[in-house]
C-alpha cells in the first residue's frame, strides 16, 4: 500500500499496518485487482444485460455457445503455466527473464494449437452452421494473443498487478463503448464476436506498453531446457485445466446440442449473474501466492493457520452474497433482463450455490501449489468433469437449463469438497474447508497440523 493511502485510514487500522510493508504491498495489489473486477462487474453487467436484451435469448445463446465451446480448448493456450511461472520467478529471481520468455513461447504455440483444434472441432460437430463457424473462429483467435498474459506473470510476482489492471481495463472500457455503438446501430451478431477479439488484442498491447516502461527491459532469452522443465511440471495442471473447462463450460455446450440456443441464452443470463463475483477469491488468492510460499518455507503451523484464515474469509464473503441473491432471484432477473428471460430466475437461485465450491476450490489452489499436489488437482477435476457430463446427459433432456444448473452444483460440490473428506491423504484440507463452511460454529479447537 502506498504510504499516502495510510493517511486516509482509521487510526486503529493504520497502526495495524504501520511498518508491515509486505502486508501493505499485498493489500495494495489486492485493491487494484478488486478495482479491476468491480469496474468490470459494473460496466460489464450494464453492457452485458443491454447486449442480452438486444440479441434476445436465441442469438444471445448462440454467442454464449460459441464462447463456451472455445473455452473447452482454452487450457491448451494457458498450458497450466500461470501459478508455476509466478512461483518460479519468486524462487529464482535471477532467472526471471529466462522463465518468462520460455513461458511466452510455450503459450504462443499453445494458443495457435487451441485456435486450430477449436475450428476443426466445430466444423465436425456443426458442419452446416456457417454463423457458428464464424463465431467460434473469431473468438478462438483471441487465444493466440493470450500469450502476452505472460507479462502479467511478471507483474504478479512483483505484486504490481495495477499495470495489468490499467492495461486490461483500458481495453475493456473502450470496447464497452464499442458494444454500445454496435447496439445503437443494430449490428449483426458476429460484430460482437469481433469486439471480444479486439478487447484481447488491445489488452495485450497495453501490457506490452506498461512492461516497456519499466526501468530495465532486458532481452528475453528463452531456453529449451527451461521450457521442457515448465511443461514437465505444468502438464498435470494443463490437463486439470481441460477438466475444469469441461465441467465449467460443458453445461452450455451440452445445452446447445441437446436443448437448443434459446436454452443456452436463458441459462447464460442466469449464470452471468451467478458468476459475476467469482473475481473475489481469484483477486485475493493471486495476491497471496508469494506470501503463502514464503510462510510454507518458514513455519508449518503458521502456514496452515493462514490457510484456515483464508478459507474462513472466503466462506463468509460467499454467504454474504448468496443468500440475498437466492431469495431475490426473480426480482433481479425481471428487472435486468425483462420478461423474455423470466425462466432464468429459478436457475439463478440454484446455480448461485455453485459459487461456494468455487470459492473453496480457488482457495485450495494455494495449498495444491505449495504442496506440489498438481496431480491431485488433476484427478479431482477429472472426476468432477465426468460427473457433470453424466448428470447433464440425464438431467438436460428432462429439465433443460434447470437440469444443467443442478448438475453444475452437484459436480462442483463433489470435486471441490466431498473428495477431500473421503480420501485420508486429503482430509486435512477437507477439515479446513468444513470449518470454514460452518464458520467455526461447531469447531473451536486449534487446527492440528502434526
Amino acid at each position: 500500500m502506498h504510504p499516502k493511502w495510510l493517511s486516509y485510514l482509521p487510526p486503529f487500522i493504520k497502526n495495524k499496518l504501520e511498518g508491515r510493508y509486505n502486508l501493505q504491498k499485498i493489500l495494495s495489489n489486492t485493491g487494484w485487482l478488486f478495482f479491476d473486477k468491480i469496474l468490470r462487474m459494473g460496466i460489464g453487467l450494464f453492457v452485458g444485460v443491454w447486449v442480452a436484451r438486444y440479441l434476445g435469448p436465441e442469438q444471445f445463446g448462440a454467442f454464449n455457445f460459441a464462447v463456451a465451446f472455445v473455452a473447452l480448448f482454452g487450457a491448451f493456450a494457458s498450458l497450466g503455466l500461470d501459478g508455476i511461472v509466478v512461483r518460479d520467478i519468486v524462487r529464482e529471481p535471477e532467472r526471471k527473464y529466462e522463465i518468462l520468455s520460455s513461458a511466452f513461447i510455450l503459450k504462443l504455440c499453445g494458443g495457435g494449437f487451441a485456435f486450430l483444434i477449436s475450428l476443426v472441432a466445430i466444423f465436425i460437430m456443426r458442419p452446416s452452421e456457417s454463423q457458428t463457424h464464424w463465431l467460434v473462429g473469431i473468438i478462438a483467435a483471441g487465444m493466440i494473443f493470450q500469450a502476452f498474459d505472460t507479462i502479467d506473470f511478471w507483474f504478479q510476482s512483483q505484486v504490481h498487478s495495477k499495470y495489468t489492471v490499467l492495461a486490461k481495463n483500458g481495453a475493456f472500457a473502450i470496447l464497452a463503448v464499442v458494444r454500445v455503438v454496435l447496439i445503437l446501430h443494430k449490428a449483426p451478431l458476429t460484430a460482437f464476436a469481433w469486439s471480444a477479439l479486439a478487447e484481447i488484442i488491445l489488452g495485450a498491447v497495453g501490457l506490452c506498453m506498461f512492461y516497456l516502461r519499466q526501468k530495465t527491459v532486458p532481452v528475453w532469452c528463452p531456453k529449451i531446457n527451461t521450457a521442457r522443465r515448465l511443461i514437465k511440471e505444468s502438464w498435470p495442471l494443463m490437463l486439470s485445466g481441460i477438466a475444469i473447462m469441461i465441467y465449467v463450460k460443458i453445461d452450455q455446450v451440452m445445452l446447445g446440442f441437446l436443448s437448443g440456443d434459446r436454452s443456452v441464452g436463458i441459462y447464460s443470463a442466469a449464470i452471468r449473474l451467478s458468476e459475476i463475483w467469482y473475481f473475489v477469491p481469484m483477486a485475493i488468492v493471486s495476491s497471496l501466492v508469494p506470501s503463502i510460499m514464503n510462510i510454507k518455507l518458514q513455519d508449518e503451523i503458521s502456514y496452515y493457520n493462514k490457510l484456515q484464515s483464508i478459507f474462513d474469509t472466503m466462506a463468509f464473503l460467499f454467504y454474504l452474497v448468496a443468500f440475498p441473491v437466492s431469495f431475490l432471484s426473480n426480482t433481479i432477473i425481471t428487472f435486468l433482463y425483462g420478461t423474455l428471460y423470466k425462466e432464468a430466475s429459478l436457475i439463478l437461485t440454484i446455480h448461485v450455490w455453485a459459487g461456494l465450491f468455487v470459492f473453496l476450490g480457488v482457495s485450495r489452489s494455494l495449498w495444491i501449489l505449495a504442496e506440489g499436489y498438481t496431480k491431485i488437482s488433476l484427478y479431482t477435476t477429472i472426476l468432477g468433469a465426468l460427473l457433470n457430463i453424466t448428470l447433464n446427459l440425464y438431467l438436460i433432456p428432462k429439465s433443460g437449463a434447470l437440469g444443467a444448473a443442478i448438475a453444475t452444483v452437484a459436480s462442483y460440490c463433489f470435486s471441490d469438497y466431498v473428495i477431500f473428506m473421503l480420501v485420508p491423504r486429503l482430509r486435512k484440507m477437507g477439515i479446513i474447508m468444513t470449518k470454514s463452511l460452518l464458520l467455526h460454529v461447531l469447531w473451536r479447537e486449534k487446527l492440528n497440523v502434526q
